[in-house]
């Protein structure tokens, strides 16, 4: 996935825009960004503040790494099961 061109900081500020009552639109011609993204970051993001986004950021980056580790160690697992299997 393509790293985002925003910094936590800027997305806050963007979502603060929205909440403040600026139609969505003219958020979005403003940071460039479609009306898609926009609504996606609200979906994610909306009431965190830039410490927390960070947070929340290295916290999904951990849980995938460690859903990598489980599937490999599962798929190992299965090959040694296998293995056993054939020996007896």
């Amino acid at each position: 996935m393509k790293a985002s061109q925003f910094s936590d900081v800027q997305k806050a500020f963007i979502l603060k825009q929205g909440l403040e009552g600026v139609l969505v639109a003219d958020i979005c011609r403003r940071a460039g960004i479609s009306q898609a993204t926009y609504f996606n970051w609200k979906k994610k993001y909306e009431g965190l503040t830039p410490p927390e986004m960070r947070r929340l950021k290295q916290l999904e980056d951990k849980n995938t790494k460690l859903k990598k580790l489980v599937a490999e160690l599962s798929l190992d697992r299965e090959m040694l099961q296998d293995v056993i299997r054939r020996k007896l």
